[in-house]
């Protein structure tokens, strides 16, 4: 079969660009590994999903037959997809916009201009964007009205723009605690912008304020990710083919220009021949099928990025535990950037709501066992008073955080596997034990009987957003796509997901890599 364009992957970048695409009047084939998940398929089992996935996930891939390398300090291991180390962004029709949170942040206009604003710290690879932000701000307003974000005014510390087509959900008990104490510590706030209905839109229901909102599916399908926006649109273009549970293993090209894809379809090997390919498979795995395919430069691979955490945690002493979903409903802006002595900041907000199970294992003290009657008195006595401030830190980039192919280990398919290794670079831990330090004053500013925080350790960071293993800039000897995500090297293969920012930012990137979908699909077809 032959189309004009082949998106594979289906998630917030692969989805909008065939969206785009088809209603330019494109024929587009869309290919996701994963399946077209209904809510009939979800378990609720909270053992086993996105947010916990202690003996599984509730999207995919299969967990056998998907193995990745994880290398630390020397040492290899090989791990399947509900470990933490291999840094699942969730396989399924929608990928990671099926189970997320759905928090729409645009990054920080400084976010752009890390290098300049703040130098390049020694081993880093931190650069500036190709653009700032007053180009992707046309194309954040476009992810926010046509995916759907709801939310109120932004903070003082970003620059204005339209309102949201939907208001903002209702404030926590939790978020009315940690408003009153940012107001005693003259902090500015704002309800984290989420892209979710908090009102009925597009035929669709609004957010139930159930408490199984990130890591699973959406009991009224009121998360809008792009399974129920964008790719519904490119079906009915009736130009748009979806084609489910297949995993490309090759895309087919002669002197830098690509003629088609190979993908195995139940057994099947099949080839697709089309004249654009758009690649939006995540940042580990759309580095690993480019190298698979002998695409792109030494670039392609590095600068693997994810999000360090700022957490703190306390304890109120009485009961703020509503259950009222989503969860997250403040924040504050005020330490993206500005903070003496440390290279970018974060964004810190509270929580959705944490799910006994996370509560037990991912919070309790050292001194309380694991299981047993002083386990369930310790549950009882605190799980309602817990209260929770969080929120990514700007990571500083390193070329040797990467993604390789692995020599020795295969897939299923008997393709290498992705090999993980690197860690992010020193200065990260500085600004993530900043910002764990401001989480913990606003707990107690809150009025937070006792307040709790982790160290930050160096490691590898992809868990938790992954992005920049194909970082864009207009110099091939400096970063592996285009300022339009075209790989260098190549007349017609696109990357279209957050592989190509260049930096992360100090927030959820999600409503970024949506915007520059919008960007480099509308380009594409302004400049076919």
């Amino acid at each position: 079969m032959r189309y004009d364009a082949i998106v594979i992957g289906s998630g917030a970048g692969g989805g909008i660009a065939a969206c785009v695409l088809a209603e330019g009047g494109k024929r587009v084939l869309l290919l996701e590994r994963g399946r077209l998940l209904e809510w009939e398929d979800e378990t609720r089992d909270h053992l086993r999903n996105h947010r916990l996935s202690q003996y599984g996930h509730n999207t995919g891939p299969e967990l056998k037959g998907n193995p990745r390398v994880f290398v630390e300090d020397g040492k290899e291991t090989v791990v399947q997809p509900n470990d933490g180390r291999w840094s699942n962004i969730a396989s399924a029709v929608g990928s990671g916009t099926l189970v997320y949170g759905g928090q729409a942040w645009r990054y920080h206009p400084l976010d752009f201009r890390m290098a300049s604003t703040y130098g390049v710290p020694e081993g880093s690879s931190l650069v500036d964007w190709p653009f700032g932000y007053d180009e992707l701000a046309p194309y954040y307003e476009m992810a926010e009205w046509e995916i759907g974000v709801s939310g109120g005014p932004p903070a003082p510390e970003m620059p204005a723009r339209r309102e949201y087509p939907m208001p903002r959900g209702r404030t926590t008990e939790k978020g009315r605690r940690l408003a009153a104490g940012a107001e005693r510590l003259g902090w500015d706030t704002q309800a984290p912008p989420l892209l979710i209905n908090m009102v009925p839109r597009n035929g669709r229901g609004a957010c139930a304020e159930c408490q199984h909102c990130v890591g699973f599916q959406c009991p009224t399908n009121a998360k809008n990710g792009t399974q129920n926006t964008v790719i519904p649109r490119a079906s009915a273009t009736g130009r748009c083919e979806l084609i489910t549970e297949a995993s490309v293993t090759k895309i087919v090209h002669e002197q830098g220009e690509a003629t088609g894809v190979t993908y195995v379809w139940h057994g099947h090997e099949i080839r697709a021949e089309a004249d654009v390919i758009v690649v939006a498979g995540g940042a580990i795995e759309t580095a690993r099928l480019l190298m698979i395919s002998g695409l792109g430069n030494d670039h392609v691979g590095r600068n693997l990025q994810g999000h360090y955490y700022a957490v703190a945690w306390g304890l109120m002493p009485d009961p703020v535990w509503d259950g009222v979903g989503p969860g997250a409903s403040i924040s504050t802006l005020k330490f993206n950037h500005g903070n003496d002595g440390i290279v970018g900041g974060g964004m810190l907000a509270d929580d959705f709501v944490t799910l006994p199970i996370v509560y037990a294992k991912w919070f309790r003290p050292e001194n309380v066992p694991a299981w047993g009657l002083e386990h369930k008195r310790w549950m009882r006595d605190t799980y309602r008073r817990f209260i929770q401030v969080m929120g990514p830190v700007h990571e500083i980039p390193s070329p040797e955080c990467r993604v390789t192919l692995d020599p020795v280990v295969t897939d299923k398919l008997g393709l290498p596997a992705a090999r993980l290794g690197g860690t992010t670079h020193p200065e990260t831990l500085r600004t993530t034990s900043y910002m764990t330090d401001r989480a913990k004053e606003w707990l107690v500013g809150a009025g937070a009987e006792v307040v709790y925080s982790r160290q930050p350790e160096l490691r590898l960071s992809a868990g938790q957003h992954q992005a920049g293993t194909c970082r864009m800039g207009e110099d091939p000897a400096l970063s592996a796509v285009d300022t339009n995500g075209r790989v260098h090297g190549t007349k017609n293969v696109y990357v279209a997901d957050g592989s190509a920012h260049p930096t992360n930012g100090g927030f959820n990137p999600v409503l970024t890599i949506m915007a520059m979908s919008f960007r480099t699909s509308n380009n594409l077809l302004r400049n076919w």
